[in-house]
C-alpha cells in the first residue's frame, strides 16, 4: 500500500494535487498474482499540462507465468512509451503506447511456447487540463464518484457485456449468470492488433474520486458499495477494504485497485458539466474473440452430440448462436458515431449508480465482526477485540443517529485493522479468513 498525500505547504510539487493509494493482493484461490500496476502523478505543472497524472492497472491472463508476464509488461509498457511520445495530443499517445504494449506482448508470447496466446486486459486514466481520458482493453474498469453518483467510464469487453449492446440478452439475464461473466472478448497480446477504446474527456472537479480496479474486485464489490465507499473513505482506507471485503467474500481472484482524489482546483477543468450517461449502444466491428466462442461452442456442439448429449448440445448451440448474432450486430447494425467533435471519444459512462450510505450496507459490514469472532475463536486467533469493540460501538452509535457515511467508515477502519491483525499471525496470508459474506 501506498499513498501520496496533499499538503497546503507543499504546493510547489504538482503532484500534490492528487492524493492517490495503490492496494494489490494474490486473493484466496490464486497461487500467484498477476495483476499489476503503476502510477506516474506529474511532478511539475508543465509535465502535467503535456501528460495529466497517469494511471495503469492490468490483469494477466495465461498459464504459468504467462499473466503475470503480460500484465507485468502492459504496467511497465503503456508509461514507457507514453512519456516517449508525449509530442502526440495525449490521445493519440495514449492508443499509440497501449498498441505498442500489445505488439511486444504478442512477440514475447509467440517466440517462448510456454508464454503463447498470453494476454492481459489494461485500463489507463490520465487526468489532464481538457479533464479525464481513458483508454481500455477488456474487463478491467475505471470508475468516477462524483458527489451521490457513481459512473462507469468503460465498457466490459466481455460476453455478457457484448450481448446486452447488442440487445439480445436483457439485464436481468445477465445478473442470473447465465451467460459466464469471467469470457472476455478483448484483451492485450493473443493477436498481433487489438482494437483500443477510447473515453472521455469527462469533466474534472476538485473531490472527484476515480478507481481503476480488476475484476477481482469488481466481482465481488457490488457497485453500489464500491460508489459508497470510494466516496467516504480516504484514498488508503478505500484501496484497503476493497481488498479486505474481497478476501472475506472469497477472493477467487487477483485484486487490485487504484483509488485517485482530486483535491486541487488547479487540475479541474475549466468547464464544469455534468456527466452524462449515454446509452448502451452496439460495438463498432466483429469482436475476433467472439469468432472464437462461437466455433468452440459450435465445435463442442457437435462432440455432444455425437456421444449423445443432447441437453448439453443444445446449450452449447444456443451459445454459439448468442456469440455468432451479437459478432454480426456490431457489423451490421451498429450505433451512429455520436462525436460531435475530435476531442470527444467513446460512448462512456456507460452505467449510473448511487453513492449513498444507507443502513443495509453499514449492517452487512457490521455483520463481519460476528463471522470474524466465530473464526478466530476456532483458530485460536490473537485478536485486540477490546479495541475493535469500542470502534464497533462508536460504529454501531452513528448508525442509531442516521448518520450512515459515518457509520460505514468507521467500520470500514475496524475492518482494516481486524484483517491487519489476521494477516500479521497468518504471515501475511489471509488463506484461511474467508467467511460467508
Amino acid at each position: 500500500m501506498s499513498e501520496s498525500t496533499h499538503s497546503s505547504e507543499q504546493q510547489e510539487s504538482w503532484n500534490n494535487t492528487v492524493r492517490y493509494a495503490v492496494a494489490s493482493d494474490v486473493g484466496m484461490r490464486r497461487a500467484i498474482n498477476q495483476d499489476s500496476m503503476s502510477a506516474m502523478p506529474a511532478e511539475s505543472k508543465s509535465s502535467w499540462e503535456r501528460l495529466g497524472h497517469f494511471f495503469v492497472v492490468a490483469d494477466g491472463m495465461g498459464a504459468h507465468a504467462a499473466g503475470e508476464l503480460a500484465s507485468k509488461l502492459a504496467a511497465e509498457l503503456i508509461p514507457h512509451h507514453y512519456l516517449k511520445l508525449r509530442d502526440m495530443s495525449p490521445a493519440e499517445s495514449l492508443h499509440k503506447s497501449i498498441s505498442e504494449a500489445n505488439a511486444e506482448i504478442y512477440r514475447r508470447g509467440q517466440a517462448n511456447i510456454e508464454f503463447r496466446s498470453m494476454g492481459t486486459t489494461c485500463s489507463v486514466l490520465s487526468l489532464l487540463p481538457e479533464g479525464a481520458v481513458v483508454a481500455h482493453v477488456g474487463d478491467s474498469r475505471v470508475y468516477q464518484a462524483r458527489g451521490k453518483q457513481l459512473f462507469q467510464l468503460t465498457f466490459d469487453h466481455s460476453l455478457v457485456w457484448e450481448m446486452q449492446a447488442a440487445g439480445e440478452v436483457t439485464d436481468e439475464t445477465a445478473r442470473s449468470g447465465v451467460i459466464p461473466k469471467n469470457v472476455i472478448t478483448r484483451s492485450l497480446g493473443p493477436n498481433a492488433n487489438v482494437q483500443i477504446d477510447l473515453e472521455g474527456p469527462f469533466p474534472v472537479q476538485r473531490g472527484d474520486r476515480f478507481l481503476l480496479c480488476s475484476d477481482g474486485l469488481s466481482g465481488q464489490i457490488t457497485d453500489e458499495e464500491i460508489g459508497v465507499l470510494l466516496r467516504t473513505l480516504s484514498p488508503a482506507d478505500a484501496a484497503q477494504v476493497f481488498v479486505d471485503l474481497s478476501n472475506l467474500r472469497g477472493g477467487p481472484d487477483n485484486i487490485t485497485a487504484i483509488v485517485v482524489e482530486v483535491v486541487d482546483d488547479r487540475i479541474a477543468t475549466s468547464t464544469q458539466g455534468a456527466i452524462a450517461v449515454r446509452r448502451l449502444g452496439p460495438r463498432r466491428s466483429f469482436s475476433t474473440a467472439l469468432g472464437v466462442v462461437t466455433a468452440v461452442c459450435f465445435s463442442a456442439a457437435l462432440i455432444l452430440l455425437l456421444i449423445s448429449l443432447f441437453p448439453l448440445a443444445l446449450v452449447a448451440s444456443a451459445l454459439g448462436v448468442l456469440a455468432l448474432v451479437t459478432g454480426l450486430a456490431q457489423v451490421f447494425w451498429n450505433a451512429p458515431e455520436t462525436n460531435s467533435s475530435a476531442t470527444r471519444y467513446g460512448n462512456g459512462p456507460y452505467r449510473q449508480y448511487k453513492a449513498t450510505a444507507y443502513q443495509p450496507l453499514f449492517e452487512h459490514l457490521a455483520g463481519t465482526m460476528k463471522s470474524l469472532r466465530e473464526a478466530s475463536e476456532e483458530r485460536n486467533w490473537k485478536i485486540d477485540w477490546p479495541k475493535l469493540d469500542e470502534r464497533f460501538a462508536q460504529a454501531c452509535a452513528r448508525a442509531d443517529a442516521q448518520d450512515f457515511a459515518t457509520a460505514v467508515s468507521i467500520q470500514s477502519q475496524v475492518i482494516i485493522d481486524l484483517m491487519e491483525q489476521i494477516r500479521k499471525q497468518r504471515g501475511g496470508n489471509t488463506g484461511d479468513s474467508a467467511v460467508d459474506l
